[in-house]
């Protein structure tokens, strides 16, 4: 068994979380367990799964063939958006935790806001509640923009552990990593490779090229350098072994340079905004 190579991010309730991990969005469940007990094995120590990708029996399944202590395991999931309310929420995390086959999560989500639903805040209060009867560890959101996230500061009191939203170099979200990090939330990234669209970017490839590494491990050295937290999702294992192979070697002044040039605002997915 490697031992973890990602290094640990301080969450804002005393946790702390893996900065590198596996995703397993659009993964059955028979391919969820291969690739998380092979992530595992190959040093990963983080799995993000979702109650909607149902592959959360896969990935619990991936976690015990592992053979890993589950204490050395960071799991989390995530409640959809039309789950969302106090009482469905406690309702959907007992279903996920039981699918999963674990005795509590290190992170839990609510995945959108859905807003025009208007049901986020007692969501989050479920959440909360999760998180006192020690079923969850920690309390997040994903993609939530600021005015979410204060919305639920306002009127709870309490910030999120994470804010979990599509980012990459062309969705750098750079207003949105400041507010969280004002607010002692980490910023994690899905879908950081923009769908694999970003891995035939010109710049990108020819910044692979000086360093000998592949467009893909530029893209998440870049994520790792801004203190970004991130999810790529694979179910090879050669490339989930190329995915954790970025922490030996770091991007200069002029390859950040040119990554933020980038920029374009382009997402690959919906405006939190319009999720309802």
């Amino acid at each position: 068994m490697v031992e973890a190579l990602s290094p640990l991010l301080p969450l804002n309730d005393g946790n702390r979380m893996p900065q590198l991990g596996l995703g397993v969005y659009k993964t059955t469940d028979d391919e969820a367990a291969d690739a998380v007990d092979s992530a595992l094995r190959q040093g990963y120590r983080l799995v993000d799964t979702a109650a909607m990708y149902l592959n959360e029996a896969g990935v619990g399944e991936g976690v015990r063939r592992s053979g890993l202590p589950r204490e050395e395991v960071f799991v989390t999931t995530k409640v959809w958006f039309t789950d969302n309310g106090y009482d469905s929420t406690l309702r959907s995390f007992s279903e996920s935790l039981d699918r999963l086959g674990l005795d509590y999560v290190d992170l839990y989500l609510i995945h959108w806001p859905a807003p025009k639903n208007d049901l986020y805040v007692p969501t989050w209060q479920a959440l909360r509640t999760i998180r006192d009867e020690g079923r969850a560890r920690s309390i997040g959101v994903a993609n939530f923009h600021p005015a979410h996230v204060s919305r639920l500061i306002d009127e709870t009191g309490e910030a999120p552990a994470v804010n979990q939203v599509e980012l990459h170099p062309w969705l750098p979200q750079r207003e949105l990593r400041a507010f969280d990090a004002d607010h002692g939330i980490v910023t994690q990234a899905w879908s950081p490779l923009a769908r694999g669209q970003l891995l035939d970017d010109g710049p990108i490839a020819a910044i692979a090229r000086k360093h000998g590494k592949s467009p893909a491990q530029i893209i998440l050295r870049w994520h790792i350098q801004l203190g970004i937290a991130v999810i790529p999702k694979s179910v090879t294992p050669a490339r989930i072994r190329q995915n954790i192979e970025v922490f030996d070697f770091e991007l200069d002044d002029d390859d950040l340079a040119v990554i933020a040039s980038l920029e374009s605002g382009m997402r690959t997915g919906v405006d939190p905004d319009d999720r309802n």
